[in-house]
């Protein structure tokens, strides 16, 4: 069918949420999506298409009686269609949105709300792009990398942290140990796991109490600042603040610490309450489980770059966002690449749309400068809060270990994120201090532009790592081929 006879084929109802001559969707009225959609129910696809703009608007599967020429206003309306992608996309005037910073107020629009619908068979959500009066609503990530940087005195490199493991069955002396193994052997940053809470085994306050020795003692020995993440998930709001007050009054400086929140499972209002109470603290935003509807190969949905977005638009200072495929998480570079660099820099093209944080004019010669040297300088406005919201940085873990550093960095082209390796750190036969210290090497290796196997020939912890992870790999690669043969 046409665009025209797909037109044609519409009820009075949809007929309300199209307007293909829609002059100017990227103005400041309408926030646009981009969705793939299979139609079901004997529906074509722009019929499908006005359903979902319907449902996610102002509208329900009927037309009703208690319209107004207001509401009518902010209907979403479907402005195009790639009939050979399946592609559709729909703007939504933002004036529908909780105008207080309320991400799930629009999600619930746009996402949950629709995703049940038996109009499709398929239906997910690829790009998003923010009006500029929009996001000028929302205060965006207070602290993130620049002032982590900064606190670290790290620069022109990764920030190399890992994840304390086993996950479960240290009791705190022991978990608080394994921290300064690293920090001494390693360098900057370690994370709880996304699981730690107040078992009876580690409890919370005890756990707090010996990160504190164990960090301090660190620092005094290496004469380097340290950063710590602590799980303050919890399940309910006076319970998550106790646990922010506990580290917060436990002595350790500002900028030493940040509250890892694990979003699927704690929401959105958790994310956002950290950030409002708390604004002089480092959000850690955790996406465990977020796979069950972004992955690729899931009919139902958003990808990994909306859900990026959404987290710096609800103030998180750092969100995991993939290993782009060289380490044990699924994820092609297309897909965490991207969403890495639309949260981090001041301009960059999406699976859809181009996203900029800006809220003045395109023409801007101070603005398209500014874009030029951010990528090539790192710059940032922090001198000029009205023009840019901070950006959010990408947190890479998942089977990452000294050899595949670089082969990330070649494949996100800077060193713009924290990287939290953990099997590649505590299951090196001679454990967590050779690790560490190999993965300093392998940082060393990079910065100097020397080949990792020529750096090991004077260094043995990255000389030992390079053994033990290459027949890792070797043996993993034969595993997988028998298993394709079978």
């Amino acid at each position: 069918m046409t665009i025209q006879e797909l037109i044609a084929s519409l009820n009075p109802h949809q007929q309300a949420y199209i307007n293909m001559d829609l002059k100017d969707p990227r103005n400041w009225d309408y926030m646009l999506a981009c969705f793939h959609i299979i139609p079901w129910w004997n529906l074509n696809i722009l019929q499908a298409a006005c359903e979902a703009a319907a449902e996610s608007s102002t509208g329900t599967n009927f037309l009703v009686q208690t319209e107004t020429a207001y509401s009518r206003l902010l209907n979403a309306l479907v402005y195009k269609l790639d009939l050979e992608k399946n592609l559709v996309w729909i703007a939504y005037p933002w004036r529908l949105f909780d105008r207080w910073w309320n991400v799930q107020n629009i999600l619930t629009y746009i996402a949950w709300n629709v995703f049940w619908m038996k109009e499709v068979k398929a239906l997910k959500l690829l790009d998003i792009r923010f009006p500029p009066a929009m996001i000028e609503q929302y205060d965006g990530p207070s602290y993130t990398l620049d002032e982590m940087r900064k606190y670290l005195n790290v620069y022109n490199r990764p920030i190399l942290g890992t994840i304390v493991k086993p996950k479960m069955w240290l009791t705190s002396a022991e978990y608080a140990e394994v921290a300064y193994d690293f920090r001494v052997w390693g360098w900057d940053f370690v994370k709880n796991d996304e699981p730690q809470a107040d078992q009876d085994f580690c409890p919370y306050d005890k756990m707090v109490a010996h990160i504190k020795e164990a960090m301090d003692k660190a620092v005094k020995e290496t004469w380097n600042k340290k950063v710590h993440s602590f799980n303050v998930s919890a399940p309910d709001y006076d319970t998550m603040i106790s646990r922010c007050e506990m580290i917060v009054n436990s002595g350790m400086e500002k900028w030493s610490y940040a509250f890892l929140i694990d979003w699927t499972t704690a929401g959105w209002m958790a994310v956002q309450t950290l950030r409002r109470k708390y604004p002089d603290v480092f959000i850690h935003f955790h996406r465990a489980g977020h796979w069950a509807f972004t992955r690729p190969e899931n009919p139902i949905g958003y990808t990994v770059l909306v859900l990026s977005k959404f987290a710096r638009l609800a103030w998180a200072s750092w969100i995991h966002t993939g290993t782009a495929w060289v380490g044990k998480m699924a994820g092609t570079p297309q897909e965490d690449v991207t969403a890495a660099n639309n949260i981090f820099w001041l301009q960059a093209p999406g699976h859809i749309f181009e996203q900029s944080r800006w809220t003045i004019p395109e023409n801007d010669e101070d603005w398209i400068q500014n874009v030029q040297l951010d990528h090539h300088q790192h710059l940032t406005l922090q001198d000029d809060s009205r023009r840019w919201l901070k950006k959010c940085c990408p947190i890479i873990s998942w089977w990452l270990n000294p050899t595949l550093l670089k082969p990330f960095i070649d494949i996100m082209w800077n060193v713009n994120f924290i990287t939290t390796m953990w099997a590649g750190c505590h299951a090196h036969p001679r454990g967590t201090k050779v690790w560490a210290t190999a993965l300093v090497q392998a940082c060393e290796a990079y910065q100097k532009g020397i080949d990792i196997h020529e750096y090991a020939k004077d260094h043995i912890e990255l000389a030992e790592s390079i053994e033990f992870f290459e027949k890792k790999k070797d043996k993993e690669v034969e595993s997988a081929q028998q298993t394709e043969m079978i």
